[in-house]
C-alpha cells in the first residue's frame, strides 16, 4: 500500500524500525518538511530502538529539509534520494553520512 501522506511516513517508520541495522548506533535525524503537509519531526535512534516524534531535537545528527510532496515521492520508491540530494530537491545538514543509514533503518 502506497504512502499518502507525510503523516503516513512518520507512523509508518516504528512499524518498518530495522533493528538489527541499529546495533551501536546513537542517532538524531531531524526532518523539516515543507508544504501543505509540512511540519518538523526527529527520530531517535539508539540501543536499537527508534522513537518518532514531533517537533525539533535539541541536537539532531543530521537534518532533512524536503517539500511534502518529494518526501512522499521518495517513501514510495518513486524518487531516489540521492537523485534528490543531488538536484536540490534534499538538503541535508550535519553529518551527512548519518543521513546514508536512514534506507537500511527504515526500509519501506
Amino acid at each position: 500500500m502506497a504512502i499518502t501522506t507525510v503523516k503516513d511516513v512518520f507512523e509508518k517508520m516504528p512499524q518498518v524500525f530495522n533493528a538489527g541495522e541499529a546495533a551501536g548506533l546513537d542517532l538524531v535525524f531531524q526532518f523539516h518538511i515543507t508544504g501543505d503537509q509540512g511540519g518538523d519531526w526527529n527520530v531517535v535512534v539508539k540501543n536499537s530502538a527508534c522513537q518518532v516524534s514531533t517537533g525539533a531535537h535539541a541536537s539532531p545528527s543530521v537534518t532533512f529539509t524536503m517539500e511534502d510532496a518529494n518526501w512522499v515521492a521518495m517513501w514510495n520508491g518513486e524518487l531516489d534520494g540521492m537523485k534528490a540530494y543531488m538536484t536540490g530537491k534534499l538538503q541535508l545538514s550535519g553529518d551527512i553520512m548519518s543521513a546514508q543509514r536512514l534506507q537500511s533503518l527504515f526500509p519501506f
